[in-house]
């Protein structure tokens, strides 16, 4: 195949695996996710809150996650529920050329969606880096989103791998608030634009730069693991 025919092939390819992993209903998550945006948005000006760069991170973390939620968690399902997994099975190097593609595309959507998000908050709250905020959100929304893919190639389900991640998150929200959790790498929900009072600046940047290859390291991790459990046929036909 000439690089004439894939660049051409390219278009149809993206929006044939977009319309698979989002299924008709990502947009309900989307809807779903800005709702709780404006929600937060304006919650925090009715009460006059201080606004800043930190507030926004917290304000847009929870509907990133609702942005992953759906394509990480029934991405699978989807595909058997579509009757296209024998087929996607044949194809030589599965993990790779299907879902490792599909991963990428959904992270660049939710990217995409998020710097909307901001430019948003830009508008209505407080100026911030589109670009910046954005990326720093991606730490998390990586770390969990392929935490949900793995599970749902060990589960199976769709539904099965939604209750687990909703106890995970219920877990971590309880964890990142107990005593000096705001100060440790191991946070999975640091605030990078909200520093402790006390913290010396460097130590902060140390902080946030060991928070950031952990999340990126684990994510690399749960995303191996799950493209691995895939390639074992028999658990899912």
């Amino acid at each position: 195949m000439t690089l004439n025919q894939i660049i051409q092939l390219l278009p149809k390819v993206v929006k044939y695996n977009l319309k698979i992993i989002f299924a008709g209903k990502f947009v309900w998550f989307l809807l779903a996710a800005f709702c709780f945006f404006a929600f937060f948005m304006f919650q925090n000006a009715w009460k006059q809150e201080e606004i800043n760069e930190g507030l926004i991170y917290s304000i847009l973390l929870f509907p990133c996650i609702l942005l992953i939620f759906y394509p990480a968690v029934f991405g699978i399902q989807n595909d058997e529920d579509s009757r296209i997994l024998e087929i996607l099975f044949g194809i030589p190097d599965y993990k790779y050329k299907v879902w490792g593609v599909r991963l990428l595309m959904i992270y660049v959507a939710i990217f995409v969606i998020l710097i909307a998000f901001s430019y948003v908050a830009i508008i209505l709250l407080y100026p911030v880096n589109p670009l910046e905020m954005s990326l720093q959100l991606m730490f998390p929304v990586l770390f969990l989103g392929n935490m949900a893919f793995m599970l749902s190639t060990i589960t199976r389900s769709g539904n099965g791998t939604a209750v687990l991640m909703i106890i995970i998150g219920i877990a971590l929200i309880f964890v990142g608030k107990m005593n000096g959790m705001d100060r440790s790498f191991w946070n999975i929900i640091l605030n990078p634009f909200s520093m402790p009072e006390g913290f010396h600046p460097m130590i902060w940047e140390s902080v946030l730069i060991k928070n950031r290859i952990f999340l990126l390291s684990a994510s690399l991790i749960w995303a191996m693991i799950g493209l691995l459990n895939l390639q074992k046929r028999e658990k899912f036909v």
